[in-house]
């Protein structure tokens, strides 16, 4: 084996995750670019009152958490295929939080706002996944990023800040929040039917750095009912993660 193949199976070694990849392809490429994690407290009894009751609810430090979560994603393909001209770049912005079913602990999304109406719809139709459009803009200022976000709909959700890293690129320590958020190897979405069901993805151990930024609207969760007990979130930053992505399965099968 050349130092190539070595490099590139090291790159999708799966050994830090916590259970078995699903015994399929998988069937979606794609690469994370300049993400703001920012996460916002909020009580446990509010927080079971918006995420389905079949999707077992994470907390930690007695807390549940919303993550707010601007990027925007490159090199998009289907596995086999060449990218898709006009469906393979475009920005993304995640409001989600944390759920556990099997033992598995994954994300379990509010909204993914997205400016690709494309992507968006076959997201949704393969991937069950709350979709919506949005006019959004990404520009980057030496170490700062500018992110611009209001949805299309009459619901226009808005995010307008500005982020940058503030530390060195560190992997999350053990049992600490930052691998609690990060580490997390599978989303959960339901059904028509309401059965739940898990997408696995792999990507290396999320490389962190802290923080900063300026939010000069939010209206993410105001105008999806998500009531925080805090406005002032916990930030990190990740330049950029290779990210591949399984078909939906039934999640306790």
């Amino acid at each position: 084996m050349d130092e190539h193949m070595k490099s590139k199976k090291a790159h999708w070694n799966d050994s830090h995750r916590l259970w078995p990849l699903p015994h399929l392809p998988w069937t979606m490429k794609q690469t994370w670019n300049d993400l703001l994690f920012a996460h916002y407290p909020i009580k446990l009894k509010v927080l079971q009152t918006l995420v389905p009751d079949a999707l077992p609810l994470d907390s930690f430090n007695g807390m549940g958490w919303i993550g707010v979560i601007p990027f925007h994603i490159t090199d998009i393909r289907l596995r086999g295929l060449p990218p898709i001209p006009g469906t393979n770049r475009f920005p993304e912005l995640n409001v989600r939080t944390y759920v556990t079913l099997d033992g598995k602990p994954g994300v379990y999304f509010f909204s993914l706002d997205a400016d690709n109406r494309l992507a968006a719809e076959v997201a949704k139709l393969f991937y069950h996944l709350p979709y919506v459009n949005a006019d959004m803009m990404v520009k980057q200022n030496g170490s700062i990023i500018d992110y611009k976000s209001r949805r299309r709909s009459s619901n226009d959700a808005k995010l307008v800040c500005s982020y940058r890293p503030i530390s060195e690129p560190f992997h999350a320590t053990k049992g600490s929040f930052n691998e609690w958020m990060a580490e997390r190897y599978c989303l959960y979405t339901l059904n028509t039917k309401g059965v739940p069901l898990r997408c696995d993805i792999l990507h290396p151990p999320w490389l962190l750095q802290h923080a900063e930024a300026e939010f000069s609207e939010n209206t993410m969760l105001s105008k999806q009912g998500i009531q925080i007990e805090s406005d002032q979130p916990i930030l990190h930053f990740s330049k950029k993660i290779e990210v591949r992505m399984w078909p939906l399965v039934r999640a306790l099968d």
